[in-house]
């Protein structure tokens, strides 16, 4: 057992194996937790939870800063251990459980969770649980590959339990930014005013005397899925990239662009990708997770810098990154989620933010959470914090899929998470509809034209046109509005006779 990693000699005698640590967890209780889509959670405690909960009627509410790794979502809600989830959540048993309603889920922007717990909004956390690479001698944490909400956590919680993960090198000291602003009414200025600037300190304070105990791990970080680009993720990041082109063609930016946010996926790799083989250079990031791609253009000498809350990487792009972390440590920072997610600071840095939508309206409208407006598929994660307010707002989907069966651009998005009025650009696999300076009847004809597969481009145009001929500033047909979403539950495609 690495003792040298707790630099507290008082704390050694908290030191246990996950089930003593999870038995402090008590029925009903408030629970934190890190962890960022996939990074830096909980390894081993939250799991043994789930274990005892088999046996033991224990729920909980939990809290963390995105997605969990390792299925721990799914084994926490097969076991009934979850009374009420948030703010995000990407595990297909844990949705199934939410969308039966025997989970309730609380779909939050992820800047807001740490804001809501600091304003007391939200219940006070009983008991934290916070993954760490080392405990320092003023009892401060050295975070691993997320930061999340665990400052928040380890600042307000009544208690906390740290997972010493020794996976992850102490070399990886010095990469964070760790700062908190000040309560209400006594808020500072956040005085970001670049991608690499680094204005807190390396590591998360912590109050010794809360910690009740230490678990060690040795186990890294769930790989992300990453997907090799196909023929519609390639095409959109080509629509993409040309509208970068012409707008550096029209002077309104350079070829460095402005700091770009990507949602994670696919999708995302895919754009990110693409500027390997383009003019763009010099590119900086301001997003909430680090991916396969940002890597690959640091190594490809085209991104300077990036900054987030979380690695979230591949096994092999992992390897690589751990391998030789003194060749990215001056180009890499990461930071609590209500810093990397701040309105205020998106709307200073002139963010380019590229995000995924599940549908969207002929009036630009974007459903990025529900199916059929009804089933929670993950939630709206950080994509909010950054539409409402980038310099520029793009939202991709595929034009059409299963077979063809489905259009995700349709006369009326059945669950809104970004009104018409965030939304600057909407791309698919067919095409590029930029919205911007547009009124709503101009918006519809644009994405008809360019954005909606073949198969559905008459249909919808017969529903603008006979929706117009009824008059309003938005027509609509309220009568049709959701026929295409109907006739997929009851025939099984969108396409109307």
């Amino acid at each position: 057992m690495p003792t040298d990693r707790i630099k507290v000699p008082e704390l050694l005698s908290k030191v246990m194996d996950a089930k003593s640590a999870a038995a402090f967890i008590q029925d009903q209780m408030v629970v934190g937790a890190s962890g960022f889509t996939k990074a830096g959670d909980s390894k081993a405690v939250l799991p043994a939870l789930a274990d005892r909960a088999k046996e033991e009627s224990i729920k909980i509410t939990l809290m963390t800063g995105a997605s969990l790794g390792h299925d721990t979502d799914g084994k926490l809600a097969s076991a009934g251990a979850l009374k009420k989830r948030m703010p995000f959540q990407v595990d297909r048993v844990l949705r199934q459980k939410i969308n039966e309603g025997e989970v309730l889920f609380i779909d939050q922007h992820l800047s807001e969770a740490a804001e809501l717990l600091h304003n007391k909004n939200l219940p006070s956390v009983d008991i934290a649980v916070i993954e760490a690479a080392g405990i320092e001698r003023d009892g401060s944490l050295i975070p691993t590959t997320s930061v999340g909400n665990s400052a928040t956590f380890a600042a307000l919680a009544k208690k906390l339990i740290i997972e010493i993960n020794t996976a992850v090198p102490t070399s990886i000291f010095g990469i964070h930014d760790i700062y908190q602003a000040e309560d209400y009414p006594h808020r500072n200025v956040i005085p970001i005013v670049a991608a690499e600037n680094k204005i807190g300190r390396r590591t998360i304070p912590c109050d010794p005397s809360k910690i009740v105990a230490i678990v060690f791990t040795d186990i890294k970080d769930s790989p992300a899925d990453i997907a090799e680009p196909d023929e519609k993720t390639t095409a959109i990041a080509k629509h993409i990239l040309n509208f970068f082109e012409n707008e550096v063609k029209l002077g309104h930016l350079t070829e460095r662009l402005l700091p770009i946010q990507a949602g994670i996926g696919k999708v995302a790799n895919a754009v990110l990708s693409g500027f390997k083989h383009s003019n763009f250079y010099d590119l900086t990031m301001f997003s909430e997770v680090l991916q396969d791609s940002t890597f690959d253009l640091i190594d490809a000498g085209k991104l300077s810098v990036a900054s987030a809350s979380s690695i979230t990487v591949s096994e092999a792009c992992y390897k690589r990154i751990f391998e030789n972390l003194q060749n990215y440590r001056d180009k890499i920072v990461l930071r609590p989620q209500n810093i990397s997610n701040t309105p205020g600071l998106i709307r200073r840095l002139g963010i380019i933010a590229i995000n995924t939508a599940i549908e969207v309206d002929i009036y630009g409208n974007v459903n990025s959470t529900h199916i059929s407006g009804t089933n929670i598929m993950n939630g709206i994660g950080g994509s909010g914090d950054f539409a409402r307010n980038a310099y520029l707002s793009i939202f991709v989907t595929q034009a059409a899929s299963k077979n063809n069966s489905i259009s995700h651009i349709l006369p009326m998005v059945s669950h809104v998470d970004h009104t018409e009025h965030d939304v600057d650009i909407i791309v698919t696999d067919i095409g590029l509809a930029d919205l911007r300076g547009l009124a709503p009847r101009e918006r519809a004809q644009v994405i008809i034209n360019n954005c909606v597969h073949p198969d559905y481009r008459e249909q919808l145009q017969s529903y603008f046109d006979r929706a117009k001929e009824r008059g309003g500033h938005t027509p609509h047909l309220l009568e049709e509005a959701f026929s295409w979403h109907l006739n997929l539950k009851n025939k099984g495609t969108m396409k109307l006779d």
